[in-house]
């Protein structure tokens, strides 16, 4: 009886024991699992620590291998790039460039007022003054003739043809200034006498009067200034023509007469240029 009881006894702890048993291996490998873990997870920061340290140490190379080559660097040299043989037209050329600085002044100012002033006497007679005609051969009667009349023909064409009387003075300026001078002068007067009303009537008399200023008949030409001033008072040769007659007073010593003209140019005309070769020429004159 004891040695059964002893035995009943064990059979009854042996399921007790094996319970303890598994009670007791549980949390082991339950903490053996979480040391495996974090095992695992230190190895994998050791690897990435260890690549950082190895990028660390190849920038570190570079860095002083950078820092040697820059305390001895050299001019680099330029590399020159041959073009190939059926591209050698179309290369091309080495070009410097060359920058230029912005200028910061102003562009200097240009003159743009221009005095309008009159040629003198000796310029004028330059202009009018007789040359000597070469030696032309005498007509014949019949040809003298022939010529008088194709002149009438002329005449009497041009008082009906405007175009024709545009030539008719033409001509006569043309004459002035190839110096036949006394010829100009009764061509363009008589054109002023017998077309009163055309456009150029008043140039004809300024023109004639000149042409008398070059052959020193100053009475005639004062005359001939004065028909210009009261027949064409809104002409565009009037100024001018009061200026040549003032001019034609003073060579005939009447110089009291001048300053009046002048003096009328300069009040009754301000800002003209006429009227500022009036001023100076009444500065010049004796007080």
């Amino acid at each position: 009886m004891p040695a059964r009881s002893v035995i009943l006894r064990l059979l009854a702890a042996a399921p007790l024991c094996a319970l303890s048993a598994c009670a007791t291996t549980a949390p082991a490998e339950a903490e053996v699992s979480a040391l495996r873990s974090e095992l695992r997870t230190l190895r994998a920061s050791q690897e990435r620590l260890m690549e950082r340290v190895a990028r660390l140490e190849a920038h570190d190379t570079v860095a002083r291998a950078a820092s040697a080559s820059d305390g001895a660097a050299a001019k680099p040299v330029p590399v020159k790039v041959e073009p190939a043989p059926g591209n050698a037209l179309s290369a091309m050329p080495e070009l410097s460039v060359v920058k230029l600085k912005p200028r910061h002044e102003p562009a200097p100012k240009l003159p743009t007022a221009v005095a309008v002033v009159e040629p003198d006497d000796e310029q004028m007679e330059m202009f009018i003054s007789p040359v000597a005609e070469e030696p032309a051969a005498s007509p014949s009667a019949a040809g003298a003739a022939t010529m008088v009349a194709s002149n009438d023909d002329a005449d009497a064409q041009a008082q009906q043809d405007p175009d024709l009387l545009e030539l008719e003075f033409e001509k006569g300026v043309s004459m002035l200034r190839t110096g036949n001078v006394e010829g100009g002068v009764e061509r363009l007067k008589r054109f002023a006498e017998e077309n009163p009303r055309h456009p150029r009537a008043d140039n004809a008399l300024y023109f004639s009067g000149l042409g008398q200023i070059g052959l020193n008949e100053f009475k005639q030409a004062a005359s001939t200034f004065e028909r210009l001033i009261d027949s064409y008072p809104a002409g565009d040769a009037m100024l001018d023509g009061m200026l040549r007659l003032a001019e034609c007073r003073m060579r005939l010593n009447q110089a009291a007469d001048a300053k009046v003209l002048y003096t009328r140019v300069v009040t009754q005309f301000p800002g003209t240029a006429a009227a500022t070769q009036a001023e100076q020429r009444l500065a010049a004159l004796p007080q």
